[in-house]
């Protein structure tokens, strides 16, 4: 599979669930990939050079600004360039009622997850305006960007900002070949989900009971519509959040 051949893309939360499903099909389609996490993914990456692939893996806190800027910096001394990059990095908190809710916690989950993405961004569009290149990227939101859920008000309004990011970064750089979109995943198969399933199961049964499609998406469902953002068949697609989620927002 060459539909990715010569290309190099950074993933960002990339050690399991979408992002290292996204890492692993951008591989196997021909590109060199940066796998990028808070806890380095040393083995994912590992696996995919000993498959005969090209990758490399990060460490990265991507709420930390000169963390952000050497990850792409080092992305770019091993590969020599950017072409692509999934803003994936994310993180949830438990369910709480909005004034039980700690500052602190407020804080970590926008730093991560809306902090995060525009650091990303950031950089990334830096090094795309350096290398005078055309590119795409495609940031993670969520469900929670589209709608509310009681006792997510933190989380659903971090993936709400990554939409803002998303739509309004996308007009700064369409007319420059910059593509910018964001994926909206339902109930994937992640580790972070399993762990909802496991602490909140009431919670989540009667979220299933609203997917129409009946079932958990798995990562690579998530993955495909990545790489298809990336792609040149996407090629008139921009700021466009697309969701991923069996039908749940078309309700």
């Amino acid at each position: 599979m060459t539909a990715m051949k010569d290309k190099v893309v950074i993933v960002t939360g990339a050690k399991g669930g979408i992002g290292l499903a996204t890492a692993q099909l951008f591989a196997k389609e021909g590109a060199s990939v940066a796998l990028v996490d808070r806890n380095e993914p040393k083995q994912e990456a590992q696996d995919l050079i000993d498959a005969g692939y090209q990758a490399i893996s990060i460490q990265c806190d991507v709420s930390d600004e000169k963390s952000v800027e050497a990850m792409v910096q080092k992305t770019v001394d091993t590969f020599g360039k950017l072409d692509y990059a999934y803003n994936n990095a994310g993180i949830q908190n438990p369910m709480t009622d909005t004034v039980e809710l700690k500052e602190e916690v407020f804080d970590d989950v926008m730093n991560v997850n809306t902090k995060g993405i525009w650091l990303c961004m950031k950089y990334e569009l830096l090094q795309l305006r350096k290398q005078g290149t055309e590119g795409a990227i495609v940031n993670c939101s969520s469900i929670g960007g589209l709608i509310g859920v009681a006792g997510r008000s933190v989380y659903h309004a971090s993936k709400h900002g990554v939409l803002g990011l998303t739509k309004s970064t996308a007009l700064e750089y369409a007319s420059k070949g910059i593509r910018i979109n964001a994926v909206c995943p339902g109930i994937i198969v992640t580790p972070m989900v399993e762990n909802m399933l496991a602490t909140e199961s009431d919670a989540m049964d009667e979220l299933m009971k609203a997917v129409p499609i009946g079932r958990l998406a798995k990562a690579e469902e998530v993955a495909s519509v990545v790489l298809w953002l990336c792609s040149s068949s996407a090629s008139y697609v921009i700021g466009q959040a697309i969701s991923v989620d069996g039908g749940y927002t078309v309700q």
